[in-house]
């Protein structure tokens, strides 16, 4: 099929046609095989638990893309990449982790009210430091009242928010909103704050991706 389809309610597919030709076309025959792994990725866990989708989601990305700046890698400070240049490349920062690992979970029918980006304050250093840099996290609600699971791209360990003291939230935001660090209710559309979030959506969809 050239269309991997999704939960109907998640309201993400994937064309997978066209995904793979830009792939072969941008970044070669050896990346097009990583792409397809993930591609059969999705097609096994589409009738797994949530937990196991995102516990195996979280390790491929893990093991398939290294850590790179924007500088080094794209020349600047802060872009934003789709899950089709992070696996073309094999590199990527910390959104670029975040936002593939989103795109594939939402593929596999998880709602988009379960999930959000979330900018943080990582400490570094041990618990001791002042040292701090603006970090980018991927948080999987399992119940709208649950603290999120954390999936980060500075450790393989998928821990609750409360065991990961070393990172302040900011704000979060997803397709449907933005949050701040303590509100729970959504204060504006992230897309009209946030116009790299919307540029990368955007870019998202002419890659095969559909939201």
């Amino acid at each position: 099929m050239t269309l991997l389809m999704s939960a109907i309610h998640a309201g993400a597919t994937m064309d997978s046609g066209l995904f793979q030709t830009l792939m072969r076309n941008q970044y070669g025959t050896q990346r097009l095989l990583v792409a397809q792994r993930w591609q059969q990725l999705l097609a096994e866990l589409s009738a797994q638990p949530e937990t196991r989708k995102v516990q195996l989601v979280n390790q491929f990305f893990a093991t398939q893309v290294r850590y790179r700046t924007d500088q080094l890698l794209y020349k600047q400070q802060d872009y934003w990449a789709t899950p089709l240049e992070t696996l073309g490349q094999g590199l990527g920062d910390c959104e670029d982790y975040a936002i593939a690992k989103y795109a594939s979970l939402r593929m596999l029918g998880i709602a988009d009210n379960k999930l959000r980006l979330i900018y943080v304050k990582a400490q570094i250093g041990g618990p001791r430091s002042q040292e701090f840099q603006a970090h980018m996290v991927l948080g999987y609600y399992p119940t709208p009242s649950s603290q999120p699971i954390i999936l980060d791209s500075l450790t393989s360990a998928i821990l609750p928010a409360a065991k990961r003291t070393d990172l302040y939230p900011v704000f979060s935001f997803n397709s449907e909103g933005l949050w701040t660090a303590t509100s729970t209710h959504s204060v504006a559309d992230p897309r009209a704050r946030l116009s790299r979030w919307h540029s990368v959506l955007k870019k998202m969809e002419q890659q095969g991706v559909r939201w």
